[in-house]
């Protein structure tokens, strides 16, 4: 992508902004992740816990994280020759990275070919979250696809951390909350504002290698499915993550797992916006990898309120 020329305050944040990114080395962040995703069973059957992170950066918990982390839980309760081929999921109140997380996983259905499983997710006495998760045996049948459509390859794409670095509401708050370590490096494609365009696309690839495991990467590859898709119905409005007094959470998720995937390797997320009314915006979301392979599809419901400065 042809370089735009940046005032020395922008080239400053995108200067802060790369230092804040590379400030944990790449195979520690995706080894930090990976540990997110090994849950300690608890005293019960079916029932697991994730302990609380003391010393993290963040109060907030990512709903990418406890949807992988769900994902897992229910994997251990299903035939190793099942793998996930969907799942459904609501956030129902904020988890604080601060406390364990409980997870109890129930097995609602067994047949010679799917297996259905739900998990309840509580911290501190309270449910957070909870999902619903369908395993499949495979079985070949019919098949075809939705092509990718003509997207712009991720090395003609801004950089995510120089990205959101030329926000124009990005103060120094904002900027060490966004351009946080990741373990994904990411390239965003954005229409201009004035466009009033819903769909737009990011590249993603994982930092690191975490191995052939089908599970595992399509656990990560759940992780990186809230990244960015409720953005979507911010688009045709002008708005972003950054704007005064907007206020975004995500309602609920569900996805859909087509084919396996190497994380490892750039798979690109093409997200689009068909609706917003009521304070809620749908979001829809297709995952390809390089080849134009369907990878995975998403569909997201969020919370938009929006109170603009008088």
């Amino acid at each position: 992508m042809t370089e735009r020329p940046l005032s020395p305050e922008v080239a400053a944040r995108v200067k802060q902004a790369r230092a804040l990114f590379d400030s944990v080395p790449a195979e520690e962040m995706v080894q930090s992740v990976s540990r997110l995703l090994d849950l300690a069973p608890d005293e019960a059957p079916d029932e697991f816990i994730f302990p609380a992170l003391p010393n993290t950066s963040r109060a907030r918990i990512f709903g990418g994280q406890v949807v992988a982390q769900s994902l897992m839980a229910t994997a251990r309760t299903v035939e190793p020759d099942k793998q996930i081929h969907s799942l459904h999921a609501y956030f129902l109140r904020g988890g604080q990275e601060t406390a364990p997380l409980h997870f109890r996983v129930h097995r609602d259905f067994d047949g010679r070919s799917f297996s259905n499983r739900r998990v309840v997710v509580r911290q501190e006495g309270k449910v957070i979250f909870n999902l619903t998760a369908s395993f499949q045996t495979p079985d070949p049948g019919l098949a075809h696809q939705v092509p990718m459509p003509d997207l712009l390859p991720p090395e003609m794409c801004w950089d995510f951390t120089d990205f959101i670095a030329v926000g124009t509401n990005m103060d120094d708050r904002l900027l060490h909350q966004m351009a946080r370590p990741r373990p994904f490096e990411m390239r965003s494609f954005r229409p201009a504002p004035k466009e009033k365009a819903t769909q737009h696309y990011q590249w993603f690839r994982l930092r690191g290698s975490i191995g052939d495991d089908p599970l595992l990467n399509r656990a990560f590859l759940s992780f990186a499915s809230d990244m960015g898709l409720l953005s979507s119905s911010m688009l045709p409005h002008g708005l972003n993550w950054t704007t005064p007094g907007l206020f975004s959470t995500s309602l609920d998720h569900a996805m859909w797992f087509h084919n396996d995937v190497r994380v490892d390797d750039w798979f690109v997320y093409v997200m689009d916006s068909g609706w917003t009314g009521n304070s809620r915006g749908i979001n829809h979301g297709y995952i390809y990898n390089r080849e134009g392979t369907l990878i995975a599809s998403v569909v997201q419901e969020g919370l938009l309120r929006y109170k603009p400065a008088a």
